[in-house]
């Protein structure tokens, strides 16, 4: 895990912060793990403490960070719905065990309150987002926060918050200390890896691009029909 400065050859980090390529995985496949897998772990299953049977919504589903929150959260025993934009990265959810949602075509927040409320939300959108998932959860349900593609800004009432003892938090990677990120390595190493090594958990990769073509990775991030991790390669050994 890089605090940033990752488009280069080499790099350093602390220590406690590499983890070993998990067995039965090539060194391209471990590349789309580690700020996936970080970002995902600490969020939905230490800071959002999600249990077997709960109701678990992730949006963006067909991200890197989505496909990576679907499959954890099937493997730790909960029910895993999925929004994305298009037919394909529907299929794509599903096919990773979510009930997946075209936002272009359903309303996610009737959807999840038929089912009984979503229990946590992993959202990366933000915006009008975050007033329609409160609507949407349970009671004592959790919302956590991780990026705001639409905005950070909302307005919600806050009374459904007290009424309903729902939980509304969020964290970013980047700003936490070395010995937080060491904590989250440590679970990951004895919690996600071995679920990995076992095939349950899987890196999602959509391409990969030669560092030096890095913008061409980009304009396909850009271009909103990538499912999965962009990778870029650094050398033709990798």
């Amino acid at each position: 895990l890089l605090p940033g400065g990752g488009y280069a050859e080499y790099v350093t980090c602390p220590a406690e912060h590499a983890l070993p390529i998990p067995a039965g995985l090539s060194l391209r496949e471990a590349a789309a793990l580690p700020e996936t897998a970080f970002t995902v772990w600490s969020n939905v299953v230490m800071r959002g403490g999600l249990q077997p049977g709960e109701r678990f919504l992730v949006h963006g589903g067909s991200s890197g960070i989505g496909t990576m929150a679907i499959q954890v959260a099937r493997a730790l025993g909960a029910r895993a719905w999925a929004t994305a934009g298009s037919a394909e990265k529907c299929a794509a959810c599903s096919r990773l065990g979510a009930t997946a949602i075209n936002y272009r075509e359903e309303d996610f927040v009737t959807l999840l309150r038929k089912a009984g409320g979503a229990d946590l939300i992993l959202d990366m959108v933000g915006g009008d987002y975050i007033a329609r998932n409160i609507k949407c959860m349970a009671d004592e349900g959790r919302l956590v926060m991780i990026a705001f593609l639409a905005g950070p800004k909302a307005e919600i009432n806050f009374a459904q918050i007290m009424t309903r003892r729902l939980n509304v938090t969020g964290s970013t990677l980047r700003p936490q200390s070395d010995r937080a990120k060491a904590a989250i390595a440590r679970e990951l190493q004895d919690r996600l890896w071995p679920l990995i090594e076992a095939g349950t958990v899987r890196p999602q990769i959509d391409s990969t691009f030669p560092l030096a073509e890095a913008v061409e990775s980009h304009r396909r991030m850009e271009g909103s029909s990538h499912i999965g991790k962009i990778l870029l390669q650094v050398a033709a050994e990798d």
